[in-house]
């Protein structure tokens, strides 16, 4: 089975956290997740996030301070998710590979169906701002 490395932006605005929906066309269409994306070659995490959400969602992010991660295997890929909090400097959110995004409250993270990997991660945010 495949192996990757992905990261994952908590971002926080009070007491809302920034959820994107996957587009009907991508990988685990319809799923909510925390947004980032695949770590390329040569690159650090913090950089991958950078770079993705600004590809993603046309917003500038400094990253923080490690949130958590995650192994998890889905059906025919197998992932190891590092999520880190971050903070928008720059920029309105403008999607490219999500169809939706919405700030939600910390506390009803759980009330969306949110990709399996981002569980554990939901769980971490909602115990660590509660």
């Amino acid at each position: 089975m495949k192996r990757i490395k992905v990261t994952a932006g908590i971002i926080i605005d009070n007491d809302k956290v920034l959820i994107t929906r996957r587009a009907p066309k991508e990988n685990f269409a319809g799923g909510w997740e925390f947004p980032g994306g695949k770590i390329e070659i040569n690159e650090t995490p913090e950089e991958c996030l950078i770079r993705e959400l600004k590809e993603e969602l046309n917003i500038v992010v400094c990253v923080g301070k490690l949130c958590a991660e995650v192994a998890y295997d889905y059906d025919d890929i197998s992932i190891d998710l590092i999520a880190f909090y971050c903070t928008i400097v720059e920029g309105e959110i403008q999607m490219s590979v999500h169809d939706k995004y919405k700030w939600v409250k910390i506390n009803d993270l759980l009330k969306y169906n949110l990709l399996p990997a981002d569980i554990p991660i939901a769980k971490k945010v909602m115990e660590e701002h509660i």
